[in-house]
This record gives C-alpha cells, sequence and structure tokens, in this order.
C-alpha cells in the first residue's frame, strides 16, 4: 500500500500498550459508542466505516503523545519487514525432533516411575486433582494457602517449587512437567506445523507485550528455554536450507549497556568503555573479592545482582534466586547502591517522573502508563515500580533491535543479497545465508546492529554461525 497509512492497530498500541488486545472491534469498543459485532452480517462495512471514523481522532492522539515520528520510523515500517520473515519461516529437522521425542518419552516414564516409588502411589501426574491428593492429604505435605479452579488445592507451580526444598516428591514432578512441556509444546508440535518445505512460519505479534518488545503464536519461537540442555538441544532442530549457514546475531548485555548510558554512572561507563567484564565488577565491588582469585560461582551471584537492579529486584526476589537470607540480599543491593551511585540516582529520577507523569518512555518516545505507581497497595505499588525501573530499559533495547531489522532488511534487499531474516528473539537476529555470503552478510548485520545509534558506552553484539540454531560458531 503506497502513500500514508493509518494502521489503527499500532496506533491502539501507541496509545495505550497495556490493553491485551487491539484487534478492531476492541479498538472500536474503547474509542467509540458504536460497538462491531464480527459475528454479524454487515461486519465488514462496519468495520471499513469504523476505520474511516476512528482514524483521525486516534492519529490526533498519537500526535498528542508525541509518538508520531516512532509511528512513522519504527512501528509502521516493521510491518512489511515482519512480513517477510514470516514468509520466509525457518526449517527444521524432523528427524532431529522425532528422535528427541522417543528420548523424551523413556525419560517422563523414568520419572514418573520414581515420583510413583518415591510418593507410595500410583496415580495420574497430570491431574492436578490427583497429584493434591497424594501430596497433601497421602503424603502430609503443607497445604498452600492458595487454591485452584473448582476449589482444588493449587499444584501450581510455585507451590511445587516451596515444597520441592524440603521433599524429593514435588521435585520430581516438577521435572516431568518440564520435559512433558517441552514435548507437547515444541518437540511434537513443531513437525506438525511445518509446511511441504520444513519450514515453519510463526507469526509475530506488534502489539503483544507492554514493553515494546515482540512476541510470537503459532508456535511461539521466543519462548524456547536455553538455559537447560534440553531447551538447547530442541534449538539444534532448526538448520539452515541446503547449501545455507546459520546467522545468529546477539546484543550483548544491552540492557546493562543502556543502564550504563541513561544512568551515567562512572563505574559502569567505564567499565563498557574498556571492555571489563561487567559481572567480575559487580563481584569485586559488592562482594569485595579480587577478579584474580574469583570462582564462577561468585560471577554468577554478581550477575544476579546486576540483572536484578534491571529489573527492579526486591530483597525478597534476590534472596529467593540466590537462595540466601533476605538480609543477605538486602545487604548485596545496599552494597550495590553505594558503589554505583549514579544508578540510585537514576532510578530515584525514574520513580519521581513516573510518580508525576504516571507513565515511563523509552529512549524514543514509547510510552507505557503505570497508574499503580500511586497506589496505596503496597504490593501493587512494588511491581509498579519495578516495572518503571525496567520499562525504558527493556523498550529501549526492543526499539533498538526493530531499527535494526528495518535497516538490515532494506540493505539485504538493496545489495540484493539472498540471506535472510528468520527469526528475532528479543536481543538476537537470526538468518538463514548461501555459504558464498556469509562473511558479507555478518559484517553487514553487526555494523547495522552496533551503529544503528551511539550511545556513551559502546554497543557490542556477539555473532555465531553454524549448521543449526545450537552450534554456533
Amino acid at each position: 500500500i503506497a502513500g500514508p497509512v493509518d494502521d489503527l492497530m499500532l496506533y491502539s498500541y501507541l496509545i495505550n500498550p497495556t490493553h491485551t488486545t487491539h484487534r478492531l472491534p476492541d479498538v472500536a469498543a474503547r474509542f467509540s459508542s458504536r460497538p462491531l459485532d464480527p459475528a454479524g452480517e454487515a461486519y465488514l462495512p462496519q468495520s471499513a466505516n469504523a476505520i474511516h471514523a476512528l482514524a483521525p481522532g486516534l492519529r490526533a492522539e498519537v500526535e498528542s503523545l508525541q509518538m508520531t515520528k516512532l509511528y512513522r520510523e519504527i512501528d509502521l515500517p516493521l510491518v512489511p519487514v515482519l512480513l517477510r520473515m514470516e514468509q520466509a519461516g525457518v526449517r527444521i529437522d524432523k528427524a532431529v525432533l522425532g528422535e528427541m521425542s522417543g528420548r523424551l518419552s523413556t525419560e517422563m516414564h523414568r520419572v514418573s516411575e520414581q515420583i510413583f516409588e518415591l510418593s507410595g502411589h500410583r496415580f495420574n501426574i497430570n491431574s492436578p486433582k490427583q497429584l493434591g491428593d497424594v501430596l497433601f492429604n497421602k503424603m502430609s505435605l503443607p497445604k498452600p494457602l492458595k487454591y485452584g479452579r473448582g476449589k482444588v488445592i493449587s499444584t501450581a507451580m510455585d507451590v511445587l517449587e516451596e515444597l520441592a526444598e524440603h521433599n524429593e516428591v514435588p521435585r520430581r514432578v516438577l521435572e516431568y512437567r518440564q520435559l512433558a512441556k517441552l514435548k507437547s509444546t515444541y518437540v511434537d508440535s513443531l513437525p506438525m506445523l511445518a509446511d511441504e518445505h520444513s519450514r515453519v512460519h510463526t507469526t509475530f505479534n506488534q502489539v503483544g507485550t507492554a514493553t515494546g518488545r515482540l512476541s510470537s503464536t503459532n508456535p511461539n519461537l521466543q519462548n524456547i528455554p536455553i538455559r537447560t540442555a534440553l531447551g538447547r538441544e530442541i534449538r539444534a532442530a532448526f538448520i539452515a536450507g541446503p547449501g545455507r549457514l546459520l546467522l545468529s546475531a546477539d546484543y550483548s548485555q544491552i540492557e546493562l549497556r543502556l543502564l550504563a548510558h541513561f544512568s551515567q554512572d562512572p563505574l559502569l561507563v567505564r567499565a563498557y568503555t574498556h571492555g571489563e567484564d561487567i559481572h567480575t565488577l559487580t563481584a569485586a565491588e559488592v562482594f569485595g573479592v579480587s577478579p584474580e582469585g574469583m570462582d564462577k560461582e561468585t560471577r554468577n551471584r554478581a550477575k544476579a545482582v546486576n540483572f536484578g537492579i534491571v529489573y527492579g529486584i526486591s530483597p525478597f526476589g534476590l534472596a529467593q534466586q540466590l537462595g540466601i537470607e533476605q538480609n543477605e540480599a538486602k545487604l548485596y543491593i545496599e552494597t550495590y547502591f553505594a558503589r554505583y551511585q549514579g544508578v540510585r540516582t537514576y532510578i530515584d529520577r525514574v520513580l519521581e517522573e513516573t510518580r508525576r507523569e504516571q507513565r515511563v518512555r523509552t529512549l524514543f518516545g514509547r510510552a507505557r502508563p503505570i497508574p499503580d505507581i500511586q497506589s496505596r497497595n503496597a504490593n501493587l505499588r512494588g511491581f509498579a515500580e519495578r516495572t518503571a525501573v525496567n520499562t525504558p530499559l527493556q523498550g529501549t533495547a526492543a526499539d533498538l533491535i526493530k531499527i535494526a531489522m528495518i535497516r538490515i532488511d532494506r540493505l539485504l534487499r538493496e545489495e540484493r543479497l539472498d540471506a535472510v531474516m528468520t527469526l528475532q528473539v528479543h536481543d538476537e537476529l537470526v538468518f538463514d545465508v548461501p555459504e558464498e555470503e556469509v562473511e558479507r552478510v555478518k559484517s553487514l548485520v553487526q555494523r547495522e546492529m552496533e551503529h544503528v545509534l551511539e550511545l556513551t558506552v559502546p554497543i557490542a553484539v556477539d555473532c555465531g554461525v553454524g549448521r543449526n540454531w545450537r552450534d554456533l560458531q
């Protein structure tokens, strides 16, 4: 479609990204007094009429929120880019998934037998009612305060995780559930979603998150767990076409680099400018351990503190994550802010502005309303404060990669390259590239991603090339 375009879905999303849906009937219900009936015979002419009537008002609203530039330069140009990615799809190896399905079945059988033996009962592990009966009535484990659907005692993940600290059965049930989820969500369903060329075409949703990040459905390729060996194994089933290789380009610690840019904290800025390891630095500053004698465990604890700060973590949250006492976690956070005073000042400034404006913005002006920042309910207010701290970082990172995608897509076509962008997973882009184009495409992608915007600190991109998505070098 040539010429100026009014996309009501994108307008609605810019005006308030916290709404769960931005379909036309919902937009019409929110912004006019004339609801649409999707089941009615006159739905099509009604829709055309609604778009015609609503467009000027929504366009003016986006303008008054100072997001017209964002709409024209990021959200609207991204639409055809995502369309091309969806049409290209990503190739999968059905044989790898078939073999993995068999192994997962064997593993699930093994774990279920352990559960039956340890609990002394045979039952349907997939039934919350039967599982609850075994755990809380027959084994007399402490009952949680919350209930699930139909007044059944909850066997939700957080309940089982708490019980798992003291008992082997819930620990095994969590393991079983993870195996079952991987098997049903990815290993068994991906082959059924593939076309005749073994390519899976996910649907990217531009208006699915409150922070500005993309989401994907049918299948959701942004949720494949990569922290576990099994999750990484699923990535091995994503492969390049014949005579081609996969190229992955991943922003390195982009949110922490943005924190350095926003806060101008001298320690953070110096570390990133001189290429120091930020987690080692934090371990040295917070735990007082010298970098020379530091073990991996200490660095990982510092990593949890660094990313925890980005997500506005509480002492309770950090204590749970690290398996330490709350007082100790509180001390870590206080020591962090004593050392990184620029970060403390930045967070205080963000919270003050959010209380005043009742919204936060990314570097590019994308706004997110945060009305609960003034709530009298401490839990709601705490969540709102954490959201206010994280959204400008996560949202700016999301905008950066969108701009990079638009530029890379244009250059690939202008330079008549045969490489195609196939996936975006948060801070990572994946390309299917002919072997002879790999070096050229790699340098193009790295250049565009690293120079999408000049920050106080350098932006770094890690690239990997390989036959499948797991084994990239």
